[in-house]
């Protein structure tokens, strides 16, 4: 335990010397204290659930036609009384937000006042009254109800918004903010037309009320947070992003959403240089991106980012695209390419040349491609392996429409023009070719039930990535050699010789 002493001495020293240049950030390999330490193990236990949900479905679809397959609403949705057991919810998650809990083991928060009159001071009975609360709350509406924000809408941790039974409308100005908590889950509610908002005083606590300057105008901006989920939301129509996920945030699962009318969709990641993101880790799954969507879908820095079982119906740019070497597993989606031959290609790596990406890990596997998508794998993604997936394409079709078939806001209808006429939104709309024009063939028979062979191809060769140690000894053996290291290449060896 002498060691960690030592490191501090040598930190002053280091620090003592005027000629010192501090130049090192680049250098350090941050990670996050919350990021799974084995990312490929979440990726294989989603894999896990979606085999078993569709093989429960199809031994027992004859007695429960409410099996979907889809294991998130397979796991509440059958029960005739899930509304006397709404916290039930927080069981159901899956991929790297899994363990958000949410408002589970707290109070019912009944909204019934759906106004926003007063930011800094809200009214009990509101929205952001609710979502402001120290304690954990399940957060229910006493009914249909549009909330049009006055200023950002920012929530305190473990808060659950459950809009089921409900039609809810969160909309105006800001919209929302989870910032420096964790464990929030969001659940079938409207996100539309946010716009920014800002340079005024907001309440973030019972106890914190302070100053805000002017937001992005995102429908869900997630800074700094973890453990987090959005699950059957509709967004759309935002200024900025649908969500962005940025700054360190990490642990993230976003589901059963439906995205439509908006150009730059999701960012994961806060800038190229912000290294801190490179434990960002997010889940992006079941989700039907629809009509009017034009890049982004979603645009990652850094990090590990699983999408799968997603069913993107065109795009105008792009689908998933990237910079900073993000880890990008692509599996069992469904990618239809617009009618316009010079955006065909699923994947963009964004101000970057190929002789610096051709080493980032993008795979796809078991993925569909329609109406001549192309995906553009590197890295360990570019193994001939994945090639063998395109032999299950017209199987993951089928499966596909049936994970997606409730994506967003329960009884929405999907891709069926403007859902908010009311509104004075932007977009471009583009008409949807989904369907007929999938490549390849294969036979029924021969998967034997197989539906992980069906939905995600072949078995991942990547390995899983290695645990960070948590021992004070490591940590203080690292730091010594490091600031040696620095020393002696900064200072002639000068102060590394008043050591020895």
């Amino acid at each position: 335990m002498l060691l960690l002493p030592i490191s501090c001495m040598l930190l002053m020293c280091l620090l003592l010397n005027s000629s010192f240049s501090f130049q090192i950030k680049a250098s350090l390999n941050l990670s996050l204290p919350h990021q799974h330490p084995h990312p490929q193990a979440v990726v294989n236990e989603l894999q896990r659930k979606v085999n078993v949900s569709l093989s429960r479905r199809e031994l027992l679809s004859k007695d429960q036609s409410c099996l979907t397959g889809n294991p998130i609403d397979d796991c509440w949705r059958c029960d005739p009384n899930w509304a006397a057991n709404r916290q039930r919810l927080a069981d159901c998650g899956i991929g790297f937000g899994r363990d958000a809990l949410g408002g589970k083991g707290g109070q019912i928060y009944l909204v019934t006042d759906s106004s926003d009159s007063n930011p800094s001071n809200p009214i009990p009975g509101t929205l952001r009254h609710a979502v402001i609360q120290d304690d954990p709350l399940w957060i229910i509406f006493s009914s249909d109800m549009t909330i049009n924000l006055k200023h950002e809408l920012i929530f305190n941790s473990f808060k659950t918004i459950d809009g089921r039974g409900t039609n809810v409308h969160v909309t105006g100005h800001g919209c929302i903010t989870l910032q420096y908590i964790s464990n929030v889950i969001i659940h079938n509610i409207h996100v539309h037309h946010c716009k920014p908002s800002g340079n005024a005083i907001v309440r973030s606590s019972p106890t914190h009320v302070g100053f805000r300057g002017l937001s992005d105008g995102d429908g869900i901006s997630i800074f700094s947070a973890h453990k987090i989920w959005i699950d059957h939301c509709s967004l759309s129509y935002c200024t900025d992003g649908l969500i962005d996920a940025i700054m360190g945030s990490t642990g993230i699962t976003i589901s059963n959403n439906h995205f439509a009318h908006h150009d730059e969709v999701m960012l994961l990641g806060h800038d190229d240089r912000y290294v801190a993101d490179k434990g960002m880790q997010v889940t992006i799954v079941f989700n039907h991106f629809g009509v009017g969507l034009v890049q982004r879908m979603p645009r990652c820095r850094h990090g590990y980012i699983h999408v799968a079982n997603n069913d993107f119906t065109q795009w105008e740019m792009y689908a998933i695209g990237g910079s900073a070497s993000p880890t990008i597993n692509s599996q069992g989606n469904r990618y239809t390419a617009p009618s316009d031959p010079n955006s065909k290609e699923v994947t963009k790596r964004v101000d970057t040349n190929e002789n610096e990406w051709s080493d980032w890990n993008w795979k796809t596997e078991g993925d569909i491609m329609v109406n001549g998508a192309f995906f553009v794998p590197s890295g360990a993604g570019a193994s001939a392996q994945y090639a063998e997936a395109t032999s299950l394409q017209p199987k993951s079709a089928v499966q596909i429409d049936q994970l997606t078939m409730y994506s967003g806001v329960f009884g929405d209808p999907r891709d069926n023009g403007d859902l908010y006429p009311g509104f004075n939104g932007g977009g471009t709309v583009t008409e949807s070719s989904k369907g007929n024009n999938v490549a390849g063939s294969g036979s029924d028979s021969g998967d034997n039930g197989n539906f992980f062979g069906m939905i995600f191809g072949g078995g991942s060769s990547q390995a899983a990535s290695p645990s960070p140690s948590s021992s004070i000894v490591f940590v203080s053996t690292f730091l010594s050699f490091l600031i040696i290291f620095i020393l002696d290449t900064t200072t002639n060896h000068v102060i590394l010789l008043s050591l020895l």
